[in-house]
């Protein structure tokens, strides 16, 4: 009896989903440490009024360009130094996380949603839509993305809305062509024709039984997509056509600081270094994102 009941206590139920996504993405170390960064930024970005000691736009007209707290004239009341203007850079770039974010979650949220949309479209409508969809989307990739975004926002005025629509409108076509990709591969599986067989109707046909399988290199191309979005809402920051001062967007911090960078070193570095660990951090968590969903890249 002790022998026919040993293998059901040796037996172990099969790991869930989410254990299963949790196994591969942690066997990514860059990965988890790209994780850990962007909670810190989302932790920052909703109490930045908590954290941030002081006010991003309060002036302190006896702390102009005041260095570091570690260099020589730094005092711990700005443990990063003050600007041109005398506001406190720690407290500008902890407010700055909160409109990165926001800027990447807007701009990301609108192009992944046209994207799905038209690539859907195009590949259950192989027709003259499908033609027109993609040709334009051709048009667009042909187009370098920042100068597409600098005329969009030419014409829509400067401002930070504009500018994540510009950014949301120059990634829609990746999303396209990737979701057009991975739903005629889904079309030609039987689980498909099982379905229309059984009566399903077109918008069953997308949203419910094709959509969900293609999801997977969505999530991963948004991941990537909005450390690009990151970038460029800074880059339209850094030209003066995005965010506008005294706005505490760190492209827009780097435009103010342009002339200081001989004299005052810190006012430049530090809004750089805020971009570059946000788009590093959200690209090493896409990275991690492609090796526990895509099922090709998963180790046994």
């Amino acid at each position: 009896m002790s022998t026919a009941a040993e293998p059901l206590r040796n037996s172990q139920a099969p790991p869930g989903p989410l254990a299963e996504f949790w196994h591969y993405f942690r066997e990514n170390k860059g990965a988890v440490a790209g994780l850990a960064v962007v909670l810190l930024l989302i932790f920052l970005a909703a109490f930045a009024d908590v954290v941030a000691p002081h006010s991003p736009f309060e002036q302190y007209r006896d702390a102009f360009l005041q260095p570091p707290v570690w260099q020589e004239g730094g005092s711990f009341e700005f443990v990063l130094g003050t600007d041109a203007t005398g506001r406190d850079m720690l407290s500008r770039i902890i407010h700055g996380s909160r409109l990165s974010l926001l800027i990447g979650c807007i701009a990301v949220t609108l192009s992944l949603s046209v994207g799905i949309s038209l690539g859907l479209l195009a590949a259950f409508f192989r027709t003259a839509a499908d033609a027109l969809i993609m040709r334009l989307m051709d048009v667009i990739l042909a187009v370098p993305s920042l100068l597409l975004a600098l005329v969009i926002v030419a014409i829509l005025g400067p401002g930070l809305v504009n500018a994540m629509i510009a950014v949301a409108v120059v990634y829609v076509p990746h999303y396209v062509r990737l979701a057009r990709a991975s739903a005629m591969t889904e079309l030609s599986k039987d689980y498909v024709t099982a379905s229309r067989v059984s009566g399903a109707g077109l918008f069953r046909l997308m949203l419910i039984t094709v959509l969900p399988n293609c999801m997977p290199p969505l999530i991963v191309q948004a991941t990537l997509g909005f450390s690009s979005a990151v970038l460029d809402a800074a880059a339209l920051g850094f030209l003066g056509v995005g965010a506008q001062p005294p706005t505490p967007e760190w492209g827009a911090m780097l435009a103010d600081a342009r002339e200081f960078i001989l004299r005052a070193w810190w006012v430049v570095t530090f809004p750089g270094l805020a971009i570059l660990i946000t788009v590093l951090a959200f690209n090493l968590m896409g990275d991690g994102l492609r090796d526990a969903l895509d099922p090709k890249l998963k180790r046994s």
